[in-house]
């Protein structure tokens, strides 16, 4: 049988605060055994769990992997916002005026991630195209 990614794991500064932060995103939560001030906080989702981890160093360069959101019940826009609101901040703005693209956004520790497109709005793409 071949691995399966049990744990994608970022670096951070204060683990707990930070997972706090990705648990609101992904409607989800930080584990039971997990509590501020704790070297490391895990978030269960489905596939893999975000891992964090305490690390001395800051952050320095732009992130080597970083995570894609696909809004699963509103639209990216929608979703930036949200984002926006639990303490994100905006990096980098590619939506087109066919509302194709993306958004990369900074967690509150300055890690980079995108917010891609719903299903929903590839799909009316696509449907508009053909």
């Amino acid at each position: 049988m071949t691995s399966l990614v049990r744990h994608v794991t970022i670096d951070c500064s204060d683990a707990y605060a930070l997972a706090s932060f990705w648990a609101r995103v992904l409607d989800s939560k930080v584990s039971d055994d997990d509590s501020p001030g704790d070297p490391e906080a895990l978030v269960e989702t489905p596939g893999a769990g975000l891992l964090f981890i305490r690390v001395p160093e800051k952050k320095s360069v732009k992130n080597r992997v970083h995570l894609d959101l696909q809004p699963q019940d509103r639209t990216r826009d929608e979703e930036v916002e949200r984002l926006l609101a639990l303490g994100a901040t905006l990096h980098d703005d590619q939506r087109r005026p066919d509302g194709t693209g993306w958004v990369t956004l900074r967690d509150p520790e300055g890690n980079e991630f995108c917010v891609e497109r719903s299903k929903a709005e590839r799909a009316a793409t696509e449907a508009a195209q053909a």
